[in-house]
């Protein structure tokens, strides 16, 4: 079997699988994202992110992560959503309303690791979600998936942003695609212009430490600071306001991930609701979501400070 025979391959199932996109880069160091992660938390952008300022080498170079690794393939997942929340629901970040998508993505990194060992022959690998310094975004764009956009975020000229970003790093040979190299913003600001606590500093620069996502949930401090008070807008876990005014998003189409229904309750339940849950039914219902992460207390501090916003 050829390079192009065995990438074709992986493509087909990887779209088997439900990914909407896939492509193939080959491994290598990262020379332009090592500088501008370094300058990044450098500006302290990072917050109180200190994870982020550990193994810098391996987020560099995939190599590093996977020894004797050749190729790194980007899979790319919908998670758009058909439904709405009911306008009287605490806001709560598209990406989080079904199940956690490490469990989701997880799997299908597994079935397609499974089928190249099976189908090709023996690989070593590894499949990352989100879960290990791994700079998905830069390798999306290596792999001809989209383009960086104003807001960081990864968009395709087809479907927009709202996607789950995964990478399969292996010792297999594969055909690289050619990297995008065009971006489609333009002039412009919109995700800019939108966001309330001007988190996006510059063009395809975030003061991490601003961010209505960090501030919701990374962010593990007892009380949000003061300075933000006015200006969440009703999120109490992470936010989609850059992605909700982006022109491209227009072209997002709804998911057919089962296993990204929405929690009934994230879409209907009113703040006084939210703030009437006890832990344990929070912890049971919220089992196998992203909420989790934020955890009860999280949400519970969150909700009191919106609250005050719209008092």
């Amino acid at each position: 079997m050829n390079l192009t025979q065995r990438t074709n391959l992986i493509k087909q199932e990887a779209e088997r699988l439900g990914f909407q996109s896939c492509g193939m880069a080959a491994a290598a160091f990262l020379e332009d994202d090592a500088r501008r992660l370094e300058q990044w938390l450098q500006q302290g952008f990072n917050g109180k992110m200190g994870y982020m300022e550990h193994y810098f080498d391996l987020r560099t170079d995939p190599r590093k992560l996977v020894p004797g690794a050749k190729s790194v393939i980007t899979l790319l997942l919908n998670y758009f959503p058909e439904e709405t929340q009911n306008t009287h629901a605490p806001k709560i970040a598209k990406y989080a309303w079904g199940k956690d998508y490490h469990f989701v993505i997880r799997e299908k990194l597994n079935a397609l690791l499974h089928f190249i060992n099976e189908k090709i022959g023996v690989v070593n690998g590894r499949g990352f979600v989100d879960s290990a310094p791994v700079l998905e975004r830069s390798w999306a764009v290596k792999t001809g998936l989209g383009w960086i956009g104003k807001n960081a975020n990864l968009i395709t000229k087809n479907s927009g942003s709202y996607f789950f970003i995964a990478t399969l790093i292996t010792d297999l040979a594969l055909e690289n695609d050619a990297p995008f190299k065009t971006d489609h913003c333009g002039t412009c600001t919109r995700c800019i212009d939108a966001c309330p606590t001007d988190a996006i500093v510059a063009p395809q620069l975030i003061n991490g430490s601003k961010c209505i996502s960090y501030l919701t949930i990374e962010l593990k401090d007892e009380l949000l600071p003061a300075s933000f008070q006015d200006k969440m807008e009703g999120w109490v876990f992470g936010c989609d306001i850059c992605q909700d005014v982006c022109p491209w998003n227009r072209f997002s189409k709804p998911n057919e991930e089962k296993e990204l229904i929405p929690y009934g309750e994230i879409l209907n339940l009113s703040t006084k609701e939210w703030e009437e849950m006890k832990e344990e039914t929070f912890n049971k219902i919220f089992k196998h979501s992203p909420l989790k992460r934020g955890k009860w207390k999280g949400i519970q501090r969150n909700l009191h400070f919106i609250k005050h916003d719209q008092d």
